[in-house]
């Protein structure tokens, strides 16, 4: 077996090298998992994985057993998950693992279908996730540093860990009980803050480690970029390029581990989706194993999911890793999925030599940069493409190249099925701006940090202070100026609407709103609402990190700012606040609904409807393009925030359509709420079920057979998803068609029978079920075919 590196100008040819590791507590019972420094040994065979990250929490549990199932058939091992704690202990005592947070229900759905598991405990997870998956009661412990030598943080964060190994345990979920979890994770990405913690950071992570091992899981434990993660733990690299970056095992004993090999960027608001392509994909894992000696690939993220509530960190969307192998609907993204499958089952293909062989480089010469150059390797003729991997088998066939994607295309529709555009149907409600002062939640002579304050149960927090205008300050120019820590803030004055300013992820913390305002004579109430969008997921000592208004004055004139930051304040959360409960249906809090064409604008407004369940199983979503930014609820369930009205470079929205689950979702009526605070026509809005709607597929005489096919040609398969049929052939030419799966046009050479063949293949003109629904074998003079 070989492997051909175009960037790089390597072949790799491998033989023998292996060392005892540990025994486990088990082994007596024949089931163990223990390493080397060549692979995860499990019941005493190296193992080559391909594992792929998935969050119950950003599912629901009906999702789980088809997510596993196509993960499985895109040629993954093992399922590896962070555990959430703020998911699970969100009250200090008080614990959850029900609904979308049975992680022992997710893993025995992994076990099922054959998979293991990699467990990520953390119990800091980071992951875009509000507050790293730490509670907020954390922030409270009297005297506590976060992830340092600190007694109070060490044994809140050993009580979870122990609480979690404990359950699985229980549950008989360890591999050596019979279980799926082959490996576990303690900390997360520790590294990269280490050096704000001096001394106590070294120690910190010896007793993370120790305190891990010390529960005797009976597999291993591994830290991601901890280089010099203590024995036996394993460290492993994250990153885009591992097979680049990764400084390697810090032992020879221990083998080389990917935990997180990004398929894409996480969306942020404000910024264009930032998309991997299969072959840099497939490139960066296959010189990864050629390059580190991997034998332990997971993809962050496999399926990203949705963000449901208000669990996604500062500024980052409710859809994570949409494209991702799996989209955020659980829909196949092809080709990544297709392209990586191949990648997988070659590479399997040759697991021996790769597991028990010795490395050698052989260089095939320096023109592979930029060209697609002939080389010739043991009297054979090699093509190879810029930045490219070719893996041959026995060291003769080529059965897989990175840069040369054969696997299907498709492409995604969300079809209109419901305008929610019926005036009458609409009810809306104006949250008022604080005025009554006495139903303030807090008063102080101070401004107040946000996320102590609301206990970062809400977004919103409004400050109110009064201003005393006296007579003598004349007709002057006046202006309020406000420093704010939060994302967004709309003032207010005598509750008149003055104006908004907001933040973005990469632009300074602070947000600052400098604007005329008119004060009458006397007292004078300045409202401002201060809004987070997500809280921290990283960074050093989380715990002391400040977040809403910082300083508040009044400029008249030339004269000096009055600040009025100690001033008497008052604080109130509102409705909106009332995250728990906001099923808003008529009395609650005495809401009085009022029909939508009665509504003046406002920017603090409630909206309901309710809409028909579409038919069928696609996944379905809100188009909310035509709002601004809030959240919204369907019968109940928070399906996120959106913020449409912030646009990207591209002058598009960050996120336009918003996933519901069908677990949400009632046999026929819908109670749609959402929450807007900067406009929008709700009337706009369109209820869409989504669905790949176009495949195509191409190959040449030089492509290389699929490896699950077995065949020795070249094949075209075109198959749908979700048990839908092919209604239609658009487009079909045997020759040296021009163009991509977007745009076709014949070539100077095609055959006029090709459409009338490729619908014979199907089954006449409509196709039968399409797996499989089209298989066409080429001949070797063949030039292309879609």
């Amino acid at each position: 077996m070989a492997i051909t590196v175009a960037l790089a100008v390597v072949v790799v040819v491998l033989s023998t090298s292996a060392a005892a590791a540990a025994v486990s507590r088990w082994a007596e019972l024949g089931r163990e998992v223990t390493y080397d420094g060549g692979a995860l040994v499990v019941s005493g065979t190296r193992r080559i994985l391909f594992s792929g990250d998935m969050h119950y929490t950003r599912s629901t549990p009906e999702m789980w057993p088809k997510l596993i199932s196509k993960a499985k058939r895109g040629g993954l091992d093992v399922i590896q998950t962070y555990v959430f704690w703020n998911v699970h202990e969100p009250i200090q005592g008080q614990y959850n693992f029900e609904g979308r947070y049975d992680l022992v229900k997710f893993i025995r759905e992994i076990q099922a279908q054959g998979l293991y598991v990699s467990l990520r405990i953390g119990p800091f997870v980071e992951a875009e996730w509000k507050y790293g998956g730490f509670p907020f009661w954390l922030h409270d412990i009297p005297s506590i540093t976060f992830r340092s030598d600190n007694e109070p943080f060490k044994r809140h964060m050993q009580g979870f860990v122990t609480k979690i190994v404990t359950m699985m345990k229980h549950e008989g979920l360890y591999y050596p009980q019979g279980g799926p979890i082959i490996i576990s994770q303690i900390e997360n990405e520790y590294q990269m803050i280490e050096p704000a913690f001096g001394p106590s950071g070294p120690r910190y992570v010896h007793w993370a480690a120790a305190m891990a091992v010390s529960l005797q899981t009976g597999v291993p434990w591994m830290m991601c970029k901890q280089n010099d993660a203590p024995d036996p733990v394993i460290n492993t690299c994250n990153g885009l390029t591992c097979g680049e970056t990764f400084v390697g095992p810090n032992s020879p004993n221990k083998p080389a581990l990917w935990t997180e090999n990004w398929t894409s960027r996480y969306p942020i608001y404000g910024n264009d989706t930032k998309m991997r392509s299969p072959e840099d994909i497939a490139f960066a894992v296959a010189l990864f194993v050629a390059r580190k000696k991997g034998s332990f690939v997971s993809y962050y993220m496999y399926h990203g999911g949705t963000n449901f509530g208000r669990f996604a960190a500062s500024y980052v969307t409710t859809s994570y890793y949409d494209g991702a192998p799996l989209d955020e609907y659980g829909l196949i993204w092809q080709p990544t999925w297709g392209h990586l499958r191949e990648l997988h089952a070659a590479v399997k293909q040759s697991s021996e030599p790769l597991l028990f062989g010795s490395y050698s480089n052989f260089s095939l010469g320096q023109e592979q940069e930029h060209k697609t150059p002939q080389v010739e390797f043991r009297n054979i003729t090699l093509e190879l493409a810029p930045k490219s991997i070719s893996i041959l088998s026995d060291c003769r066939s080529v059965v897989f190249e990175t840069a040369k994607v054969n696997a299907q295309h498709g492409s995604r529709t969300a079809n209109v099925v419901q305008f929610l555009n019926d005036i009458n149907s609409w009810k809306a409600f104006v949250e008022p701006v604080p005025q009554d002062l006495s139903k303030s939640m807090y008063t102080g002579n101070q401004l107040f940090e946000q996320l102590t304050a609301t206990n970062d149960e809400t977004d919103y927090l409004w400050y109110i202070v009064r201003y005393e205008n006296r007579a003598n300050d004349g007709n002057q120019l006046v202006h309020l100026h406000v420093n704010s820590l939060a994302h967004i803030l709309h003032a207010f004055v005598n509750n008149e609407y003055i104006g908004s300013i907001h933040g973005s992820h990469d632009g300074p913390r602070n947000i600052v709103l400098d604007t005329q305002i008119s004060l009458k004579e006397g007292f004078n109430t300045i409202s401002l609402l201060s809004v987070m969008v997500g809280s921290p997921d990283s960074g050093a000592h989380m715990e002391r990190r400040s977040f809403g208004i910082q300083k508040v004055g009044i400029q008249q004139g030339q004269q000096p700012l009055h600040l009025l930051n100690n001033y008497l304040w008052r604080y109130q959360v509102g409705l909106f606040g009332e995250v728990d409960r906001i099923y808003m249906q008529e009395g609650t809090y005495s809401v009085a609904w009022i029909d939508i064409n009665n509504l003046t604008y406002h920017p603090l407004t409630w909206y309901k409807t309710t809409f028909a369940t579409p038919v069928g199983n696609d996944a379905v979503t809100l188009n909310l393009t035509s709002m601004g930014k809030g959240e919204v609820w369907v019968n109940g369930e928070s399906i996120g925030r959106y913020w449409v009205s912030f646009r990207a470079p591209s002058g598009q929205p960050s996120q336009s359509l918003y996933h519901i689950p069908q677990r949400f979702l009632k046999p026929k009526e819908n109670l749609l709420v959402l929450v807007e605070e900067m406009g929008g026509d709700p009337l706009q809005i369109t209820v869409n079920t989504m669905s790949v709607t176009r495949v195509c597929g191409s190959v040449n005489e030089l492509s290389v057979p699929p490896l699950q096919s077995r065949g020795k040609d070249p094949k075209v398969r075109i198959w749908c998803q979700g048990g839908k049929r092919i209604s239609s052939i658009e487009f079909a030419s045997y020759g040296n068609p021009v163009g991509d799966c977007r745009n076709f046009s014949i070539g100077s050479c095609h055959a006029e029978s090709s459409e009338f063949v490729v619908k014979q293949v199907g089954g006449d003109v409509i196709f039968q079920y399409c797996q499989p629904s089209l298989e066409v074998t080429h001949a070797p003079e063949s030039k292309k075919a879609f």
